[in-house]
């Protein structure tokens, strides 16, 4: 532990870099909370015995003294008080190894601190325009939670990452979860999407009732807009599919004044969006 600081009743919000972290979107939206919040340090979780080195490899950095230094990858863990609620957030690689040991470190601290919920960032690339507000799926086993939040509850069977073992370990000691997803256009996905991370952090803290702080991403939203329509404005054939894709978008939005309403695009749609895509890891 790197600190103990007094929290009541925390939300633990979590989120891993990888392959379930298209355009960024969720280590973006979690570093932006951890920054604009003044997170302080809380722990890190060694690396030696959870990750494949050769796959997610350290760095070398060099300080102002040309003085090198290796820099390990892993997961830390910060808390904060805030008006609202006190939130401890986690981020850091996926792990490669002993994902159930891996996952009592994270129960362990959340069951310390007497956390009374926690939240799961995710991205993945789907059939969306990035034109348009950005698709999130948000679903839960727990039925307050999907009650009180309007969530989806999950029909998925199949292959799982460390997101899916995570959410196991802790329900299984009775803290309710929550998973929220967004949807990155798949012809973008090389392009980091601060207009999903946007998306994922004003969903999360309207979950767990506090402020979102949205005023650092909100400039690299519109010029995530301006450098993908510049990706595709000399491939005819992606416009195409593009405009395809915003006719589709546009024709599921609601007919009332309030387009934030509901999703582009239709709910069970995205889930069977993120289903495909977990199998795929496979």
């Amino acid at each position: 532990m790197l600190a103990e600081p007094e929290l009541q009743r925390p939300v633990l919000i979590a989120g891993f870099t990888g392959w379930n972290d298209a355009g960024d979107a969720a280590s973006n939206a979690l570093t932006t909370m951890i920054e604009a919040w003044g997170a302080d340090a809380l722990a890190e979780i060694d690396p030696e015995v959870f990750t494949d080195f050769a796959t997610i490899r350290p760095q070398v950095r060099l300080d102002d003294e040309r003085n090198r230094s290796i820099v390990w990858p892993t997961v830390g863990m910060w808390s904060v008080s805030l008006p609202g609620t006190d939130v401890i957030l986690m981020l850091g690689p996926e792990p490669a190894l002993r994902w159930r040991g891996f996952c009592e470190q994270i129960v362990g601290v959340a069951q310390h601190f007497g956390a009374t919920m926690a939240v799961s960032l995710g991205a993945l690339l789907a059939d969306v325009p990035h034109s348009r507000p950005v698709p999130l799926i948000g679903t839960a086993s727990d039925p307050d939670l999907i009650e009180r939040f309007e969530l989806q509850r999950s029909q998925y069977e199949g292959p799982t990452g460390i997101v899916g073992v995570l959410h196991d370990a802790l329900h299984r000691t009775g803290l309710p979860t929550a998973s929220l997803w967004a949807a990155v256009p798949g012809y973008a996905s090389q392009v980091p999407s601060p207009k999903a991370s946007m998306a994922l952090v004003e969903r999360t803290c309207s979950i767990i009732g506090t402020p979102a702080p949205l005023s650092g991403l909100a400039p690299g939203s519109v010029e995530y807009d301006a450098r993908v329509a510049a990706l595709i404005g000399d491939d005819d054939d992606m416009a195409e599919y593009v405009a395809r894709l915003e006719q589709m978008a546009d024709e599921s939005e609601p007919n009332d004044d309030d387009l934030t309403a509901a999703p582009p695009i239709d709910p069970d749609e995205l889930i069977d969006e993120v289903e495909q895509f977990l199998r795929d890891q496979e």
